[in-house]
């Protein structure tokens, strides 16, 4: 057994069963994918793919126990390859974060420019999605970090840790009713935005769900005309007179935004929160967690390592219970 023929048939599967196109994203030839995968099956004495003729149709019920236990074995070998690296220079490498637009355009800039800054040798990479697509990018190793804050239970395979709490603000034109409350504390009612049509977050997005929450506990059916995931462009529908806007605090840029007024409407939501996790098992380097750490300062390598050993999300929660996380 090779761990040339295990990555062979967990590609495989990873390309719907396409023995063509595996073999072009491994760079290699089909004939020699087909028969590592055959010396395989015969040196282990079962099938793990179902054959028609010459074309795979299925995965067998022993072949995707083998698959599941082959994509283990080749994440342990990454480990140890990212251990060796570790020791042989740990100032150089990778590293991939699966995150939202709100964070990557708003809350990591000055992270990642400083991390640039220190570690000027690890090329970054920035993966934007839904909360689905970012568990799916951490899980699969296609992600070194998940950094999220809605459909948390998407994330239940991964080590997850609170960074940081934020809020909500709504925006208007400087000639908008509602600009007048700008700067009254408390002033703005969720009747007051209920009676304009609404600009804000695709629901699953940046903390939309407790926006839907408050209007139901009130019994007010938001009107809301126009949804997206970019914050700059719930922004700019504002400009157009869509309607008023409800985006995170951390996304009004006085710089930027000085044509629209910001109003906060932090005493009308629950605060959110926002997560960074990383796969069970991953063997953290010195840069990732100072990554971490710059990020979310209570996560420093004694408490991330804490994270790691708890064995539930339930766990993680009574470790963080008593932790005062910043506000953006």
């Amino acid at each position: 057994m090779k761990l040339q023929q295990l990555r062979y048939i967990v590609e495989v599967a990873n390309h719907d069963l396409n023995v063509s196109a595996t073999a072009q994203a491994l760079f290699t030839s089909q004939p020699g994918v087909s028969k590592q995968i055959r010396l395989l099956e015969d040196e282990l004495g079962v099938e793990i793919f179902v054959r028609s003729g010459k074309h795979l149709t299925q995965v067998t019920q022993v072949g995707q126990q083998i698959i599941d236990m082959a994509t283990q074995v080749l994440r342990q070998t990454s480990v140890i390859k990212q251990i060796a690296d570790e020791c042989s220079n740990e100032a150089s490498g990778e590293l991939t974060i699966a995150t939202t637009h709100t964070q990557a355009r708003y809350a990591l800039p000055s992270i990642i420019q400083a991390f640039r800054n220190t570690y000027p040798e690890v090329a970054l990479h920035m993966k934007q999605g839904t909360p689905g697509q970012i568990a799916e990018l951490a899980a699969s190793g296609a992600a070194d970090f998940a950094i999220a804050t809605e459909g948390m239970e998407l994330f239940k395979d991964l080590v997850m840790m609170p960074c940081y709490e934020w809020n909500r603000s709504v925006v208007v034109p400087k000639d908008h009713p509602l600009a007048n409350k700008a700067g009254m504390p408390n002033a703005l009612t969720l009747q007051d935005i209920a009676d304009y049509p609404i600009v804000t977050y695709v629901f699953g997005f940046t903390g939309r769900s407790r926006l839907d929450d408050a209007f139901q506990a009130v019994s007010l059916t938001p009107n809301v005309v126009f949804t997206a995931t970019d914050t700059d462009v719930i922004k700019t529908y504002v400009r157009l007179g869509f309607g008023v806007g409800i985006i995170a605090s951390m996304a009004y840029d006085e710089s930027q935004d000085g044509d629209l007024v910001r109003i906060d409407a932090s005493h009308l939501f629950a605060s959110s929160v926002t997560h960074i996790g990383f796969r069970r098992g991953t063997f953290l380097r010195r840069y990732m967690l100072d990554l971490i750490e710059s990020f979310a300062p209570h996560l420093d390598t004694r408490t991330v390592g804490q994270a790691q050993e708890c064995s539930t999300a339930a766990e993680r929660e009574v470790l963080f219970k008593g932790i005062e996380l910043p506000v953006r």
